[in-house]
């Protein structure tokens, strides 16, 4: 089997990875249905007020991840999701019964995404986690990215999909087409073969454990680094919800198939870099820091872009930078913490990747009905490039590294410690 799909070669990953697709694909019908909802049907293109549903679908990740975390840790992964998934797919008939029967408000999709947000803060750690319980420790990474391509590939299928649904059948029955989605995890859920997979050390019930969890992340500067890179990503960069909903209705008065498609497009970049990141046999610092100088550079491209063609065109590199910041920032943190504490570490990594989200989605809403759509997209160029900018340097004068950035021929950013050959590369570094 090729290399980039090694994990597939396990049947309980496989069984899993195929329920997750379907339930993918439906994920992305969904979020277009109830971004469309929003804009075009409960409100005049209001981006504050799909700000507002965005931020409260994260909000969760923010207020619940201490807690989150533990429950990974203490409780069996496949049942807890089997519970979160269910939690999903009753959020998603509600929302979509009363916007059939005509009776969806905007308050009604508010509450339906605070409980979506609520289920998800749970799932995401446990559904993380989960992974490294099907496959061996060296196909970790793979299976991260195998997570991510079937994730983008669901991106790459369901706006297009969902854009048609709408304008043939309507917004409602595209949000009761995701709610079937969910069965198929279910489904896959309950024909994995326990005996074979290979439970993390539980957690014991007792006081301390969330103080455990941070206090090991605040003793891990290489964690934290990560983690820095991936909140300001999160909360400024990666509001697409927002972003491409905006510009595709408010900045080129597009409908909803090319709304959709703008997601499809983007998922073509991001569904290639995961396939490339699922060949890479270790995550790198300078993997990330590469791909986030050209998640800058294509993300400002597109807030300048003229016209709807050349936007789209830009969202493949956005979506090829941006995927492969995010699946070596999470391979790098699962393969680096101690299986015990992996539930704890990667709910914190959650909450502040996606936790950033209640603060950035509403402030990038105020920014696209105060200054426009394409500032909505170039604040987050401007943030994420500062924040090179200031990791390089810490870089350069706290572990003896030296980051330079090279556009002759061929553009690369080259990282080289400094340190006496006696001494061991930082971690951070490796």
């Amino acid at each position: 089997m090729s290399p980039t799909f090694a994990s597939l070669s396990v049947r309980n990953y496989r069984i899993y990875a195929t329920g997750a697709f379907v339930s993918n694909i439906g994920t992305w019908m969904g979020r277009v249905a109830q971004d469309w909802l929003v804009l075009t049907e409960l409100t005049r293109h209001s981006s504050s007020a799909l700000g507002i549903v965005t931020g409260l679908q994260f909000l969760p990740f923010l207020l619940l991840a201490p807690w989150t975390g533990v429950v990974a840790d203490r409780f069996a992964k496949r049942r807890l999701l089997a519970v979160t998934q269910t939690a999903l797919a009753l959020s998603s008939l509600g929302l979509g019964l009363v916007t059939v029967t005509g009776h969806a408000q905007l308050w009604m999709v508010y509450v339906a995404a605070l409980w979506t947000g609520v289920a998800t803060a749970f799932d995401n750690p446990a559904r993380q986690t989960f992974v490294s319980e099907m496959v061996p420790r060296d196909r970790l990474t793979n299976a991260v990215s195998l997570n991510s391509a079937s994730f983008n590939a669901g991106r790459l299928i369901g706006p297009g999909l969902a854009g048609l649904t709408i304008a043939a059948f309507g917004t409602g029955w595209t949000l009761l087409t995701n709610t079937l989605t969910f069965v198929a995890v279910l489904l896959a859920l309950a024909a994995m073969r326990t005996s074979e997979l290979k439970p993390a050390p539980r957690l014991a019930r007792g006081k301390g454990a969330i103080k455990e969890g941070v206090r090991y992340v605040r003793n891990r500067p290489d964690i934290q680094l990560v983690m820095l890179l991936v909140f300001v990503l999160g909360t400024f960069g990666m509001n697409f919800q927002v972003t491409t909903a905006l510009m595709a209705t408010k900045e080129f008065g597009k409908g909803p198939e090319e709304y959709g498609l703008l997601g499809s497009i983007m998922a073509i970049g991001s569904l290639t870099a995961a396939l490339l990141s699922a060949r890479r046999a270790q995550a790198r610092l300078r993997t990330l820091l590469v791909a986030l100088v050209g998640f800058t550079a294509a993300t400002a491209f597109a807030s300048l872009a003229p016209t709807y063609v050349l936007f789209a065109i830009a969202l493949v590199p956005t979506g090829l930078a941006a995927l492969t910041a995010l699946t070596t920032a999470n391979a790098m943190v699962q393969t680096r913490v101690d299986a015990a504490m992996r539930g704890r570490v990667m709910a914190l990594y959650m909450a502040i990747f996606m936790g950033g989200t209640p603060l950035g989605a509403p402030l990038i809403g105020w920014i696209g009905d105060a200054w426009g759509p394409r500032w909505t997209i170039a604040i987050g160029t401007i943030a994420v490039g500062v924040t090179l900018v200031a990791v390089s340097y810490w870089l350069a004068k706290h572990e003896n590294v030296q980051v330079t950035y090279e556009s002759k021929a061929r553009p690369r950013l080259r990282i080289r410690t400094t340190a006496p050959v006696s001494e061991p590369v930082p971690e951070a570094v490796r």
